[in-house]
């Protein structure tokens, strides 16, 4: 059997640039690698402590994908994807998410969890919970 050690999510988006924001300037991620595309981003990693999320432009896709099959790049236009991340302290996270769509209001769980649900720049969804609120 195969081991695992990391899962790492790859979103697809218009833009790059919006999404490192989101992530660094609300949540304290840093950018920790990063690759042009032209006078744009193609590519980001952003990482807080164990935690990694990347984001990769359409364009950036498409030109990875260009010796592949030429309808495969659409297939990352489908989207959006769900992320569903634990907090510590959800009250901090809302304040942090101010100015940002909320699609998922403020609930508690019947598993025990106090969320909320946020659309992130390039349109994926994100629910923030917190256990034992």
């Amino acid at each position: 059997m195969a081991a695992v050690k990391k899962i790492t999510p790859v979103l697809s988006v218009p833009e790059v640039e919006p999404c490192v924001q989101f992530w660094t300037g609300r949540l304290g991620f840093d950018k920790t690698a990063e690759v042009p595309d032209g006078d744009r981003l193609g590519f980001v990693i952003l990482q807080k402590g164990g935690i990694e999320v990347m984001y990769q432009s359409y364009a950036s896709i498409a030109k990875d994908l260009a010796a592949a099959d030429a309808g495969i790049a659409q297939e990352f236009r489908k989207g959006p994807t769900f992320l569903y991340v634990e907090v510590e302290n959800l009250e901090d996270t809302i304040a942090a998410m101010e100015g940002v769509p909320v699609v998922l209001p403020v609930r508690t769980t019947f598993y025990g969890a106090k969320e909320i649900g946020v659309k992130d720049p390039g349109g994926h969804i994100v629910v923030f919970a917190q256990f034992g609120a």
